[in-house]
């Protein structure tokens, strides 16, 4: 009782100078917070009275029958049946003044077989259906994710069960691989589509990171079944190694002997330098003097050994028969 005359002298200024009559009408409830006294006579008291208002629309009277303590937004709500307008939709005047929804019919002064005028409102009629457009986008959006999530879930289970078969060391159909890709890809197309706000924009957001996780999966598991596996001595790892050198063995017993055998012919003086010049020589036996002291020249240029060593049958003849030639040619000089 202390503490609550305690709050009684802290009660605002307003309170002070009301008469004591009014002091009576407020108390103290134990949280602390000051209200109104409750009247428990009040609830026996009769309803507000009914009245009858008369709404104009166009060229036709609506009488309605309201609460003289209802609101013009109640009243805009009664009037949706008859008029076929809807409550956001509709001004309502009243003695030439548009009245607010939450202003009070009493308080302004209707009464019973009073003449309202209600005019439609075309610039809250267009908000209203920019309002039902968005809204509809945005469920139309969210059902649509609704669907693709559920979608995204069998085919991400589809995916779980390839990769456990894959991992254990199995091997899968590659269509299968390709087909749940495309449905993946599918699915990623139809997020990319959706515009949305808010939730629904973060919905399809972790959507499409969930496609693009199964994707790179299905991608791994591609290259994996595409890999030959270690089971047995059929790989071709193993038979690749031995078939080189097999190979290189076959061209070096081939080659090998080509660049000695042309070493051999440049630079030996067996028989390609001789044979040469017994071929220029029969050429050009009788060609003239010229040709014959040159070839004696070259002759007497090579060494001895060289000539003993190469000397045959063939380049005896082929000397007797230049100096034949050459002492013809001196008698006609």
């Amino acid at each position: 009782m202390m503490g609550m005359k305690t709050r009684t002298t802290g009660m605002p200024s307003i309170m002070k100078g009301s008469s004591v009559g009014s002091e009576n009408e407020w108390e103290l409830r134990p949280s602390g917070m000051l209200v109104q006294k409750r009247n428990p006579d009040s609830e026996n008291r009769p309803p507000p009275p009914t009245i009858r208002v008369r709404v104009k629309y166009r060229s036709v009277y609506h009488e309605i029958n309201i609460s003289s303590q209802a609101t013009f937004g109640e009243l805009k709500k009664m009037l949706s049946g008859p008029t076929g307008l809807h409550h956001e939709d509709q001004k309502l005047l009243y003695k030439d003044k548009e009245r607010e929804n939450k202003t009070f019919l009493d308080i302004t002064g209707v009464k019973d077989k009073s003449k309202i005028v209600l005019i439609e409102d075309p610039i809250s009629q267009e908000k209203r259906y920019l309002e039902m457009r968005k809204n509809a986008k945005v469920e139309k959006a969210a059902k649509t994710i609704s669907d693709i999530s559920l979608e995204v879930d069998r085919l991400a289970r589809q995916v779980s069960a390839l990769e456990s078969v894959v991992s254990k060391g199995g091997k899968v159909v590659e269509k299968d691989v390709i087909n749940l890709t495309e449905l993946l890809m599918n699915q990623l197309l139809q997020l990319d589509g959706i515009v949305a706000e808010g939730d629904i924009k973060l919905q399809r957001k972790n959507q499409v990171r969930k496609v693009q996780k199964c994707v790179e999966t299905l991608d791994v598991l591609k290259i994996k079944n595409s890999m030959p596996t270690n089971n047995g001595n059929h790989t071709p790892k193993d038979q690749s190694p031995p078939a080189r050198p097999h190979q290189d063995y076959m061209y070096s017993n081939e080659q090998a002997s080509s660049p000695v055998q042309q070493h051999q012919d440049r630079h030996s003086f067996g028989n390609s330098p001789v044979q040469s010049k017994q071929q220029h020589q029969s050429r050009h036996s009788t060609s003239g003097s010229v040709v014959i002291t040159t070839q004696w020249e070259t002759f007497d240029s090579t060494p001895a050994p060289l000539l003993d060593h190469f000397s045959s049958p063939t380049t005896t003849s082929s000397t007797h028969a230049a100096a034949a030639q050459s002492q013809i040619s001196w008698d006609l000089l």
